[in-house]
C-alpha cells in the first residue's frame, strides 16, 4: 500500500505556525490541497469500511474532516488558521444529543489518536457523573484499561459528591477522553489505517459506555 501523508504534511504545518496569515495562506493553497486535505479525506473514505467493522454506529465522509479555518469570534487568538489536521467519527446519533467520538490529531510533535467526549453539557456531565458514583461495572472494568487524560479536571469534587467516594477523582472529570500518542513515522506508514483501527477497537467500550448512558439514561 502507499501510504497516505508524506513528510509534506507536516512541512506545511510547520511553515503555517509562523505565517499564519491569509496572504501566505492563499499563496500556499495548493500545497495544503495537496498534502493536507486531499490525503486526508482520501484516508477517511478508504477507513469508512473499517469503521464500520469496529462499529457501525460511526460515521465516516467528507464531513469528518475539520476545516483548517479558526473562529475567531470569540477568541483571542485572532490567527486565521489552525496548524493542525484533525477529524472526528462522530456517533450517528450525535446530531441530536452530544454524542462521544473517534478522533485523529496531526501536528508536527504532537500526533495521536482518541475517543470520548470532550467537555460535556451540564446535563450529560451530571448522567455521566451518576452512572460512575454508583460503581456501574462497565465504568469499573474500563477504568482498570484505560487512564483518562484529566483536561479541565476539578480539584475539589463536585457538588453533592463527597471527598470519600471511592471513584472521586473520577468524578472530579469534566471530559471524558482517552488519548494514544503517535509517532510522526506511524502517520507516515503504510501501516496507518491498520494502526488507527488498533487503537478505536481498544477504546470502543469507553465511547459504548458514554453513549449508553447518555442515550439510555443509564446514569438515572
Amino acid at each position: 500500500m502507499t501510504p497516505y501523508f508524506s513528510p509534506e504534511l507536516f512541512q506545511f504545518l510547520i511553515e503555517l505556525r509562523f505565517n499564519n496569515h491569509r496572504t501566505w495562506f492563499q499563496s500556499n493553497k495548493k500545497r495544503y490541497e495537496q498534502h493536507v486535505r486531499a490525503p486526508f479525506l482520501r484516508f477517511i473514505e478508504d477507513f469508512a469500511p473499517r469503521l464500520h467493522r469496529i462499529s457501525p454506529d460511526y460515521l465516516a465522509g467528507p464531513r469528518s474532516l475539520f476545516r483548517i479555518n479558526r473562529d475567531t469570534r470569540f477568541s483571542v487568538n485572532k490567527a486565521p488558521y489552525k496548524t493542525h489536521a484533525a477529524a472526528q467519527f462522530r456517533h450517528r446519533l450525535g446530531q441530536d444529543v452530544h454524542l462521544p467520538g473517534f478522533y485523529i490529531h496531526l501536528e508536527p510533535d504532537n500526533c495521536f489518536l482518541g475517543a470520548g467526549i470532550w467537555m460535556p453539557e451540564p446535563e450529560n456531565l451530571r448522567r455521566i457523573r451518576a452512572a460512575i458514583a454508583r460503581q456501574d461495572a462497565r465504568w469499573l472494568r474500563l477504568r482498570k484499561k484505560l487512564e483518562l487524560d484529566g483536561e479541565g479536571k476539578l480539584v475539589r469534587p463536585p457538588k453533592g459528591y463527597g471527598a470519600d467516594h471511592p471513584l472521586v477523582e473520577d468524578l472530579k472529570q469534566r471530559s471524558f477522553t482517552v488519548s494514544y500518542s503517535l509517532d510522526e513515522n506511524e502517520v507516515l506508514s503504510d501501516r496507518f489505517p491498520e494502526t488507527v483501527e488498533k487503537a478505536f477497537r481498544k477504546l470502543l467500550p469507553l465511547n459504548r459506555f458514554l453513549s449508553e448512558v447518555l442515550l439510555l439514561g443509564a446514569g438515572e
